[in-house]
């Protein structure tokens, strides 16, 4: 019956995940064209997204390379756009904390903006389930988005400069994020980062090398952490 339990949420989740191959492809053969475009090689392309697996980390850092950034820069970058990762670990591990060390393992490598947004929400919806069984939907959720972020992104680098600019790939960035931004906001401390982050990446815009998206993205996650505290009721904070 567990096994039963467990292929019945693999199952979900591979349903779950199908949906983002829309913007899946077309954003990891955007990102392969631009990479070959900025002077990568295929393998370095592929072996980019293979070790970072963070698509708008992936682009950031990409364009500070094209713009001669100094390499402290680069990282910075990328490493604000990822801290979301942080708290995306933090949100999940009461769910799959308690897994074999390989199986967390895996969980951490995996866990990008789609895997952990329709993870958290079948949670949500399916409280009664077992680690085991909520592992089972994280992987089968994740099977159609990694592999093929992966493998689209190799076509993009070895199609290369072919790909017509009348295609328009560059639609996918945006739309992921508003797709997975949108279901995301369920709390008040999500709208308050949300609305402080963008507001304060337009404002700061300005700033060179790219430090006004990492400005943005501390002023958010401050401004979401103090309004969840001052509205948390003082028996229910740690």
């Amino acid at each position: 019956m567990p096994q039963h339990n467990a292929m019945s949420s693999f199952r979900r989740g591979l349903r779950d995940g199908l949906p983002f191959l829309f913007v899946i492809i077309p954003f990891a053969m955007l990102f392969g064209v631009l990479a070959t475009e900025a002077g990568l090689s295929v393998f370095e392309t592929l072996s980019f997204s293979v070790v970072v697996i963070a698509g708008a980390a992936q682009f950031t850092a990409l364009q500070l390379l094209q713009e001669n950034t100094p390499t402290v820069v680069i990282l910075l970058s990328a490493l604000a756009v990822n801290l979301r990762m942080a708290m995306y670990s933090a949100s999940i591990t009461p769910h799959l904390g308690g897994l074999p060390l390989w199986k967390r393992v895996m969980t951490a490598y995996f866990l990008v903006d789609q895997t952990y947004a329709a993870a958290m929400l079948d949670y949500e919806k399916h409280p009664q389930q077992t680690p085991a069984q909520k592992f089972a939907f994280f992987i089968g959720v994740m099977l159609p988005i990694c592999p093929f972020w992966y493998l689209f992104t190799w076509l993009g680098a070895w199609v290369g400069g072919t790909v017509p600019d009348t295609l328009g790939l560059d639609f996918a960035l945006p739309l992921t994020f508003i797709a997975m931004l949108g279901p995301s906001l369920r709390t008040g401390a999500h709208r308050v980062a949300a609305i402080v982050g963008a507001t304060a990446a337009l404002v700061f815009a300005f700033l060179p090398f790219n430090l006004g998206l990492i400005t943005a993205a501390v002023m958010g996650m401050v401004a979401g952490a103090e309004f969840e505290r001052r509205t948390t009721p003082p028996e229910a904070q740690p």
